[in-house]
């Protein structure tokens, strides 16, 4: 499995193990460098979880200003990243650190799972229900955090959101009949949907009312606190979604571009409820967002 359906990961079969693989680094996007390691490394091995699989080894990429190589925090955004590794079960083989001016951290990730157990994207069905793990609103916090108007309460749950792994969810979804799964990430919970139903041929129907979001996401939506990235979202993926009556506003968190985001997971309606018991009972937020559905045009309908 390679590029052809924007999945992910790509794989590679050895015989009975199909080999996972893929690669993510970002620039800071918190102040303190520990808690940076830790997002960094949380949205790398994400794409493996979306896939299915395990994390097994893990190669750093650094990017670091010379200058500062003695300050301490290069160290501290290492260890953050290493905190996330070993709660995932993988080792650090090594890495490679080049000197830059803009610091840049992340990780190469290889997993295993079994050939007959990879999840795709594109394999969604009709009819399917859809289950996202973790709440939208990353990206807009962020942008309010820069200005200075995000709350207290806000930043600390974002924080929190972001450097949580997807391993619980991906362990619980292993039990149950998925059908296909994604990551929530740069594109928006929108865009990644439109990738699976791209990928899938296929449809959907969302439920915005039912979208969980963070503290205080409406308010600064309100305030205008919504990051480029969610603007650039909607315009390459506005061909994709049904005319409906939502207003922009109310399109921007499903828009907004998420950082170490959740599991959209797409499964048949009658598992969905057994699914979201055992995510909840393992402390996962999770909530039904919304269906496959075979629409002409396979478009994707937001509803209120």
């Amino acid at each position: 499995m390679g590029p052809e359906t924007s999945d992910d990961a790509g794989v590679y079969r050895l015989g009975n193990l199909a080999l996972v693989q893929t690669v993510d680094f970002f620039t800071p996007i918190v102040d303190d460098p520990y808690l940076f390691g830790q997002i960094a490394a949380a949205n790398a091995l994400s794409d493996i979880y979306a896939m299915g699989a395990r994390p097994l080894t893990v190669l750093n990429l650094v990017a670091f200003p010379l200058a500062q190589a003695a300050s301490g925090v290069l160290e501290q955004v290492l260890l953050g990243g290493a905190e996330k590794v070993a709660e995932a079960g993988a080792v650090i083989l090594g890495g490679h650190t080049i000197e830059d001016d803009e610091p840049k951290y992340g990780l190469a990730v290889t997993g295993v799972t079994d050939p007959d157990r990879v999840l795709t994207n594109a394999t969604a069905r009709p009819g399917d229900a859809l289950i996202l793990t973790k709440p939208l609103g990353t990206g807009i916090i962020a942008t309010a955090a820069k200005a200075g108007l995000a709350s207290e309460v806000a930043v600390l749950a974002m924080h929190e959101t972001m450097r949580a792994l997807n391993k619980p969810a991906a362990e619980v979804m292993a039990r149950h009949p998925v059908n296909a799964c994604t990551d929530i990430t740069g594109f928006g919970f929108l865009g990644h949907l439109s990738e699976m139903t791209a990928a899938s041929h296929l449809g959907a129907v969302v439920f915005a009312g039912q979208i969980p979001a963070l503290p205080t996401v409406a308010e600064l939506i309100a305030m205008g606190m919504v990051p480029a990235g969610a603007y650039h979202n909607r315009e390459f993926y506005a061909c994709r979604l049904a005319e409906d009556s939502l207003t922009p506003e109310e399109l921007d968190l499903l828009f907004d571009p998420q950082t170490s985001g959740g599991l959209l997971i797409s499964l048949p309606e009658e598992a969905a409820e057994s699914l979201l018991h055992d995510l909840q009972g393992a402390g996962v937020a999770a909530a039904w967002v919304g269906r496959m559905a075979d629409h002409p045009g396979k478009k994707i309908q937001v509803r209120r």
